[in-house]
Protein backbone atom coordinates (compact mmCIF):
# COMPACT_ATOMS: atom_id res chain seq x y z
CA UNK A 1 0.00 0.00 0.00
CA UNK A 2 1.61 3.15 -1.14
CA UNK A 3 -1.48 5.82 -0.09
CA UNK A 4 -3.07 7.43 2.33
CA UNK A 5 -6.17 9.33 1.77
CA UNK A 6 -6.94 12.30 4.44
CA UNK A 7 -10.66 13.67 4.60
CA UNK A 8 -10.81 16.71 6.55
CA UNK A 9 -14.20 17.41 7.71
CA UNK A 10 -15.94 19.74 9.26
CA UNK A 11 -19.79 19.25 9.44
CA UNK A 12 -19.70 17.31 6.34
CA UNK A 13 -22.04 14.31 6.76
CA UNK A 14 -23.83 15.09 3.98
CA UNK A 15 -21.10 14.83 1.45
CA UNK A 16 -19.31 11.82 3.64
CA UNK A 17 -21.16 8.95 2.56
CA UNK A 18 -20.55 9.52 -1.23
CA UNK A 19 -16.84 10.56 -0.44
CA UNK A 20 -15.87 7.72 1.70
CA UNK A 21 -17.79 5.34 -0.79
CA UNK A 22 -15.83 6.30 -4.11
CA UNK A 23 -12.39 5.50 -1.85
CA UNK A 24 -13.50 2.09 -1.10
CA UNK A 25 -13.92 1.51 -4.85
CA UNK A 26 -10.08 2.50 -5.75
CA UNK A 27 -8.40 0.00 -8.03
CA UNK A 28 -5.37 0.06 -5.45
CA UNK A 29 -5.98 -0.12 -1.77
CA UNK A 30 -4.95 2.73 0.47
CA UNK A 31 -5.83 3.51 3.91
CA UNK A 32 -8.44 6.50 4.73
CA UNK A 33 -7.88 8.66 7.85
CA UNK A 34 -11.03 11.27 8.56
CA UNK A 35 -10.24 14.64 10.58
CA UNK A 36 -13.07 15.94 11.82
CA UNK A 37 -12.55 19.71 12.86
CA UNK A 38 -15.10 19.70 15.44
CA UNK A 39 -18.54 19.09 14.03
CA UNK A 40 -21.61 19.16 15.57
CA UNK A 41 -23.70 17.11 12.91
CA UNK A 42 -22.47 14.21 14.07
CA UNK A 43 -20.23 13.34 11.63
CA UNK A 44 -17.37 11.35 13.04
CA UNK A 45 -19.75 9.15 15.16
CA UNK A 46 -21.05 8.23 11.45
CA UNK A 47 -17.89 7.63 10.23
CA UNK A 48 -16.91 4.97 12.96
CA UNK A 49 -20.03 3.13 13.20
CA UNK A 50 -20.38 2.58 8.99
CA UNK A 51 -16.71 3.10 8.47
CA UNK A 52 -14.61 0.82 11.03
CA UNK A 53 -11.30 0.70 9.08
CA UNK A 54 -11.49 4.49 8.73
CA UNK A 55 -9.35 6.01 11.05
CA UNK A 56 -11.00 9.27 12.60
CA UNK A 57 -8.95 11.76 14.09
CA UNK A 58 -10.87 14.38 15.88
CA UNK A 59 -10.57 17.96 17.09
CA UNK A 60 -12.52 19.33 20.08
CA UNK A 61 -13.01 22.52 18.15
CA UNK A 62 -12.57 23.45 14.59
CA UNK A 63 -8.95 24.17 13.86
CA UNK A 64 -9.03 24.78 9.96
CA UNK A 65 -8.06 22.83 6.89
CA UNK A 66 -4.01 23.15 7.46
CA UNK A 67 -4.37 21.80 11.15
CA UNK A 68 -6.58 18.97 10.51
CA UNK A 69 -4.86 18.30 7.22
CA UNK A 70 -1.43 18.00 8.94
CA UNK A 71 -2.21 15.87 11.67
CA UNK A 72 -3.48 13.31 8.96
CA UNK A 73 -0.14 13.82 7.20
CA UNK A 74 1.73 13.00 10.18
CA UNK A 75 -0.39 9.93 10.90
CA UNK A 76 -0.07 8.49 7.52
CA UNK A 77 2.12 5.31 7.60
CA UNK A 78 2.69 5.70 3.62
CA UNK A 79 5.17 7.12 1.06
CA UNK A 80 2.27 9.07 -0.11
CA UNK A 81 -0.56 11.16 0.86
CA UNK A 82 -3.60 12.07 -0.90
CA UNK A 83 -5.72 14.92 0.47
CA UNK A 84 -9.16 14.69 -0.51
CA UNK A 85 -12.33 17.28 0.09
CA UNK A 86 -15.59 16.25 1.21
CA UNK A 87 -17.39 17.38 -0.52
CA UNK A 88 -15.76 14.79 -3.53
CA UNK A 89 -16.34 11.56 -5.15
CA UNK A 90 -13.26 9.95 -7.06
CA UNK A 91 -12.68 7.74 -10.11
CA UNK A 92 -11.86 4.33 -9.23
CA UNK A 93 -8.77 4.33 -11.23
CA UNK A 94 -8.22 7.68 -9.65
CA UNK A 95 -5.14 6.83 -7.02
CA UNK A 96 -3.53 4.74 -9.62
CA UNK A 97 -3.35 7.29 -11.82
CA UNK A 98 -1.91 9.68 -9.81
CA UNK A 99 0.30 6.90 -7.53
CA UNK A 100 2.07 5.87 -11.45
CA UNK A 101 2.23 9.89 -12.55
CA UNK A 102 4.18 10.22 -9.21
CA UNK A 103 6.51 7.25 -9.41
CA UNK A 104 7.73 8.38 -12.98
CA UNK A 105 9.95 10.90 -11.83
CA UNK A 106 11.85 11.51 -8.28
CA UNK A 107 11.25 15.38 -8.64
CA UNK A 108 7.67 15.43 -8.33
CA UNK A 109 6.58 17.27 -5.00
CA UNK A 110 3.22 16.64 -5.92
CA UNK A 111 0.29 15.34 -8.29
CA UNK A 112 -2.84 16.88 -8.54
CA UNK A 113 -6.28 15.54 -9.83
CA UNK A 114 -8.42 17.00 -12.29
CA UNK A 115 -11.55 18.42 -10.82
CA UNK A 116 -15.04 17.99 -12.72
CA UNK A 117 -17.80 20.01 -11.28
CA UNK A 118 -19.85 17.44 -9.44
CA UNK A 119 -23.28 19.32 -11.06
CA UNK A 120 -21.93 19.55 -14.53
CA UNK A 121 -19.44 17.17 -14.69
CA UNK A 122 -18.13 18.15 -18.44
CA UNK A 123 -16.93 21.07 -16.78
CA UNK A 124 -13.78 21.80 -14.76
CA UNK A 125 -13.38 23.31 -11.45
CA UNK A 126 -9.92 22.93 -11.08
CA UNK A 127 -6.97 21.59 -13.08
CA UNK A 128 -4.24 22.88 -10.85
CA UNK A 129 -3.03 26.56 -9.53
CA UNK A 130 -1.26 29.59 -11.64
CA UNK A 131 0.34 31.84 -9.41
CA UNK A 132 1.18 35.59 -11.03
CA UNK A 133 3.01 38.84 -9.93
CA UNK A 134 -0.10 40.64 -9.21
CA UNK A 135 -0.56 37.93 -6.08
CA UNK A 136 -3.31 36.18 -8.10
CA UNK A 137 -3.52 32.53 -7.71
CA UNK A 138 -5.84 31.07 -10.65
CA UNK A 139 -7.78 28.07 -10.82
CA UNK A 140 -6.64 26.10 -14.11
CA UNK A 141 -9.41 25.47 -16.35
CA UNK A 142 -12.42 26.64 -13.94
CA UNK A 143 -15.48 26.79 -15.84
CA UNK A 144 -13.81 25.47 -19.11
CA UNK A 145 -14.95 21.70 -21.07
CA UNK A 146 -12.93 19.19 -19.28
CA UNK A 147 -11.56 17.97 -22.99
CA UNK A 148 -9.30 21.23 -23.39
CA UNK A 149 -7.32 19.33 -20.49
CA UNK A 150 -6.08 15.87 -21.85
CA UNK A 151 -2.39 16.12 -20.91
CA UNK A 152 -0.28 16.16 -18.24
CA UNK A 153 1.44 19.60 -17.53
CA UNK A 154 3.48 21.27 -15.36
CA UNK A 155 1.65 23.78 -12.90
CA UNK A 156 2.55 26.34 -10.06
CA UNK A 157 1.08 24.30 -7.36
CA UNK A 158 -1.93 22.06 -7.12
CA UNK A 159 -5.42 22.65 -5.52
CA UNK A 160 -5.24 20.86 -1.56
CA UNK A 161 -9.14 19.61 -2.47
CA UNK A 162 -7.31 16.47 -4.46
CA UNK A 163 -3.66 16.30 -4.67
CA UNK A 164 -1.08 13.48 -3.79
CA UNK A 165 2.13 14.55 -2.18
CA UNK A 166 5.31 12.49 -1.36
CA UNK A 167 5.47 12.24 2.53
CA UNK A 168 9.06 12.80 2.95
CA UNK A 169 9.30 15.70 0.59
CA UNK A 170 6.58 17.44 2.93
CA UNK A 171 9.02 16.52 5.83
CA UNK A 172 11.53 18.21 4.10
CA UNK A 173 9.46 21.61 2.97
CA UNK A 174 7.64 21.90 5.80
CA UNK A 175 3.79 20.74 6.28
CA UNK A 176 0.90 23.44 5.94
CA UNK A 177 1.62 26.82 7.30
CA UNK A 178 -1.67 26.59 10.14
CA UNK A 179 -0.99 30.74 10.21
CA UNK A 180 -3.39 30.27 7.02
CA UNK A 181 -6.03 28.48 8.59
CA UNK A 182 -7.76 27.90 5.09
CA UNK A 183 -6.87 29.52 1.71
CA UNK A 184 -3.93 29.67 0.01
CA UNK A 185 -2.23 27.25 1.99
CA UNK A 186 -1.60 25.04 -1.16
CA UNK A 187 0.02 27.69 -3.23
CA UNK A 188 2.09 28.56 -0.11
CA UNK A 189 3.12 24.96 -0.06
CA UNK A 190 3.73 24.32 -3.72
CA UNK A 191 5.70 27.82 -3.92
CA UNK A 192 8.29 26.51 -1.26
CA UNK A 193 8.45 23.47 -3.25
CA UNK A 194 9.44 25.06 -6.36
CA UNK A 195 12.01 27.55 -4.34
CA UNK A 196 13.54 23.97 -3.09
CA UNK A 197 13.52 22.79 -6.74
CA UNK A 198 10.68 20.80 -6.80
CA UNK A 199 8.06 20.07 -9.98
CA UNK A 200 3.97 20.13 -9.29
CA UNK A 201 2.32 18.42 -12.28
CA UNK A 202 -1.59 18.08 -12.97
CA UNK A 203 -2.71 14.13 -14.27
CA UNK A 204 -5.49 14.71 -15.88
CA UNK A 205 -6.13 11.02 -16.54
CA UNK A 206 -7.19 10.93 -12.41
CA UNK A 207 -10.59 12.52 -12.10
CA UNK A 208 -12.58 13.42 -8.95
CA UNK A 209 -15.77 15.16 -9.02
CA UNK A 210 -16.39 18.35 -6.57
CA UNK A 211 -19.29 19.55 -5.42
CA UNK A 212 -17.51 23.10 -4.43
CA UNK A 213 -18.25 24.80 -1.00
CA UNK A 214 -18.37 21.58 1.39
CA UNK A 215 -16.08 23.21 3.49
CA UNK A 216 -16.58 27.03 4.24
CA UNK A 217 -20.10 28.38 1.90
CA UNK A 218 -20.26 29.79 -1.76
CA UNK A 219 -17.57 31.39 -3.75
CA UNK A 220 -17.66 34.96 -2.38
CA UNK A 221 -18.37 34.91 1.35
CA UNK A 222 -17.20 36.77 4.16
CA UNK A 223 -15.10 33.80 5.42
CA UNK A 224 -13.82 33.31 2.13
CA UNK A 225 -12.76 36.85 1.08
CA UNK A 226 -11.43 37.49 4.70
CA UNK A 227 -8.94 34.55 5.11
CA UNK A 228 -7.72 35.15 1.32
CA UNK A 229 -6.82 38.43 1.65
CA UNK A 230 -5.14 38.02 4.63
CA UNK A 231 -3.34 35.17 3.46
CA UNK A 232 -2.48 37.28 -0.12
CA UNK A 233 -0.46 39.56 1.84
CA UNK A 234 1.26 36.80 4.05
CA UNK A 235 1.94 34.54 0.85
CA UNK A 236 3.84 37.30 -0.92
CA UNK A 237 5.92 38.33 2.37
CA UNK A 238 6.47 34.61 3.29
CA UNK A 239 8.16 33.35 0.22
CA UNK A 240 9.89 36.17 -1.78
CA UNK A 241 13.22 37.34 -0.65
CA UNK A 242 13.34 41.38 -1.25
CA UNK A 243 15.19 41.58 -4.60
CA UNK A 244 11.64 39.82 -5.58
CA UNK A 245 9.31 41.71 -3.82
CA UNK A 246 11.19 44.81 -5.00
CA UNK A 247 10.64 43.33 -8.54
CA UNK A 248 7.13 42.87 -8.35
CA UNK A 249 6.03 45.68 -6.34
CA UNK A 250 4.17 47.51 -9.14
CA UNK A 251 2.51 44.41 -9.98
CA UNK A 252 1.53 43.39 -6.69
CA UNK A 253 -0.17 47.07 -5.44
CA UNK A 254 -1.53 47.01 -8.94
CA UNK A 255 -2.91 43.61 -8.17
CA UNK A 256 -4.41 44.58 -4.83
CA UNK A 257 -6.06 47.31 -5.77
CA UNK A 258 -8.03 45.76 -8.76
CA UNK A 259 -9.57 43.24 -5.97
CA UNK A 260 -10.60 45.49 -3.79
CA UNK A 261 -12.41 47.85 -6.18
CA UNK A 262 -13.84 44.09 -7.32
CA UNK A 263 -14.57 42.90 -3.78
CA UNK A 264 -15.92 46.68 -3.45
CA UNK A 265 -18.50 46.37 -6.03
CA UNK A 266 -19.80 42.95 -4.37
CA UNK A 267 -20.20 45.04 -0.70
CA UNK A 268 -17.15 43.47 0.39
CA UNK A 269 -14.53 46.43 0.01
CA UNK A 270 -14.26 47.28 3.99
CA UNK A 271 -13.72 43.23 4.33
CA UNK A 272 -11.10 43.13 1.91
CA UNK A 273 -8.89 45.86 3.76
CA UNK A 274 -9.33 45.01 6.87
CA UNK A 275 -7.59 41.02 5.30
CA UNK A 276 -5.31 43.06 3.92
CA UNK A 277 -4.03 44.73 7.54
CA UNK A 278 -4.28 41.30 9.23
CA UNK A 279 -2.12 40.04 6.48
CA UNK A 280 0.40 43.06 7.52
CA UNK A 281 0.01 42.43 10.79
CA UNK A 282 0.59 38.89 10.25
CA UNK A 283 3.89 39.22 8.89
CA UNK A 284 4.84 41.85 11.24
CA UNK A 285 4.20 39.23 13.93
CA UNK A 286 6.84 36.80 16.03
CA UNK A 287 5.35 33.98 14.33
CA UNK A 288 5.11 35.68 11.11
CA UNK A 289 8.64 36.02 10.60
CA UNK A 290 9.84 32.84 11.86
CA UNK A 291 7.58 31.44 8.67
CA UNK A 292 9.35 33.31 6.00
CA UNK A 293 11.27 31.58 3.56
CA UNK A 294 15.03 31.98 4.41
CA UNK A 295 17.07 32.69 1.43
CA UNK A 296 19.66 30.84 0.21
CA UNK A 297 21.89 30.95 -2.83
CA UNK A 298 21.85 27.44 -3.67
CA UNK A 299 18.39 28.05 -4.93
CA UNK A 300 18.66 31.29 -6.62
CA UNK A 301 18.07 29.31 -9.96
CA UNK A 302 15.13 28.17 -8.81
CA UNK A 303 14.19 31.81 -7.66
CA UNK A 304 14.86 33.13 -11.54
CA UNK A 305 12.39 30.54 -13.08
CA UNK A 306 9.75 31.45 -11.07
CA UNK A 307 10.00 34.82 -11.20
CA UNK A 308 9.32 34.08 -15.41
CA UNK A 309 6.60 31.90 -14.39
CA UNK A 310 4.91 34.81 -12.38
CA UNK A 311 5.62 37.72 -15.24
CA UNK A 312 4.51 35.18 -17.31
CA UNK A 313 1.31 34.28 -15.75
CA UNK A 314 0.78 37.75 -15.40
CA UNK A 315 -0.89 37.23 -19.58
CA UNK A 316 -2.10 33.59 -19.73
CA UNK A 317 -5.38 32.07 -19.02
CA UNK A 318 -6.47 29.05 -19.22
Amino acid sequence: MKTTVIIPNYNGIDFLKNCLESTTKSSVPASVIVVDNGSGDGSREWVKENYPRVKVIAFPENRGFCAAVNVGIRAAETPYVFLLNNDTTVEPDCIQRLEAAMDGTKRIFSVGAKMLSMQNPELVDTAGDLYSAFGWAYAIGKGKRSERYIRRRAVFSNCGGAVLYRKDYLERTGLFDENHFAYLEDVDLGYRARIAGFRNVMEPAAVVYHAGSGFSGSRYNAFKIAHSSRNNVYLVYKNMPLLQLILNAPFLLAGFAVKYLFFAKKGFGKLYREGLARGIALCKSPEGKKRKVRFEWKNIGHYAGIQLELWANLFRRF
